[in-house]
């Protein structure tokens, strides 16, 4: 992990490494911009209006992106949409490090994606605090109230169960599930709906 963060911190918080930073370095200016856009963006319901928001507040904005209301980030320029993406309500993104949201993202309500965490010691916690991304790749569903930590890559197709904490990576075309998820079984023409 990468410790020395104070004279790039922009740059470090924009990488796909992990990193470590003292608490007191974390750039409130740019988390006041977000707390200010986010009030903004749960104000109104004119669609041109959110959609300048959005534009404003996400690194990389999708016009298919919908957050639901109740939306809440840190940041924001470090959420990237590459495609259709359907948020519910009260979905929390702790972006201290990228979060990439693949195309065909179904998010329940209730979700939090937290790329930050905290020393593990004790006697260093209130001092210093980590991150790594997260990434969905296209097509994953996460049903209500999923918490996927940082440095996970949750791979295409899959569906995360309602509840469940994500503490490592989920291959494609799983389903996976529990505290801790686990992969529960494959995904297969099985599943199709008749319809």
């Amino acid at each position: 992990m990468n410790s020395t963060c104070t004279t790039n911190q922009l740059e470090v918080m924009k990488s796909m490494e992990p990193y470590v930073v003292a608490h007191y370095n974390s750039p409130r200016e740019l988390q006041a911009k977000a707390r200010e856009l986010l009030h903004k963006l749960n104000s109104v319901s004119n669609f041109e209006e959110r959609k300048a928001i959005l534009e404003e507040l996400f690194g990389t904005y999708h016009p298919l992106a919908f957050p639901g209301e109740g939306f809440k980030c840190d940041y924001g320029f470090n959420i990237h949409f590459h495609g259709l993406a359907v948020i519910n309500y009260n979905v929390v993104m702790l972006d201290t490090s990228p979060i990439n949201i693949g195309a065909g993202a179904f998010i329940a309500p209730g979700v939090c994606l937290a790329c930050s965490g905290h020393a593990i010691h004790p006697s260093q916690r209130s001092t210093y605090m980590t991150s790594a991304p997260i990434t969905l790749e296209d097509n994953v569903w996460l049903g209500a109230n999923v918490t996927v930590c940082g440095g996970v890559t949750i791979g295409a197709g899959s569906i995360i169960g309602a509840g469940s904490v994500v503490t490592k990576d989920i291959p494609p075309g799983v389903i996976a599930g529990g505290v801790p998820c686990k992969v529960i079984r494959e995904i297969t023409d099985d599943d199709i709906l008749d319809i």
